[in-house]
């Protein structure tokens, strides 16, 4: 089984294994009804705020949007395309062969680890983002073990699977 604590771990600048990319401003008055989701500064609904039918150089998918502004450090994973607002910054593996759910779920939570850190006002802006450390496992070459990280987060998806399929086994039994 894999485990995490059993693993070494490293500190990485974000800016060395990601690349920020800043989302578009995008008025409400200038907002058009459509079925793009347009991703702002919230802490729920995936960041969704709205449906838009607006395209920018925001527009952007499999990407993690990470709120700078409003709800601070929370992010989002986007399998699917969106716009970004200015309030929310667009990260992307450096390695473009490792982008996918379960690295970037992973990438989520070791970025949500700074969320106090940020509180009160202290914005998580584009520079300090570049400069913030994050811990994540590394392979014996000391870079970011991939690898590893999908493996472990499949097999956690897959016990959540486990825990609905026991619940609806158990009201229909």
């Amino acid at each position: 089984m894999l485990t995490l604590n059993k693993k070494e771990w490293k500190e990485f600048w974000l800016e060395d294994i990601v690349d920020i990319k800043s989302g578009v401003r995008l008025t409400k008055a200038n907002q058009r009804d459509g079925s793009i989701p347009f991703i702002g500064s919230t802490d729920n609904s995936n960041g969704i705020t709205n449906f838009v039918s607006n395209k920018n150089s925001s527009l952007d998918m499999n990407v993690l949007g990470v709120n700078y502004n409003g709800s601070v450090v929370e992010n989002f994973y986007h399998p699917y395309q969106a716009v970004f607002s200015d309030d929310v910054k667009r990260v992307h593996w450096k390695d473009k062969d490792k982008e996918n759910k379960y690295t970037y779920l992973f990438l989520k939570q070791a970025i949500l680890q700074q969320r106090e850190k940020y509180a009160y006002g202290y914005k998580f802006n584009a520079s300090r983002m570049s400069r913030q450390k994050i811990l994540l496992p590394i392979n014996d070459a000391g870079d970011v073990d991939f690898d590893y990280i999908e493996k472990y987060m499949q097999i956690e998806e897959i016990k959540e699977q486990y825990k609905i399929l026991d619940y609806y086994y158990k009201l229909l039994n």
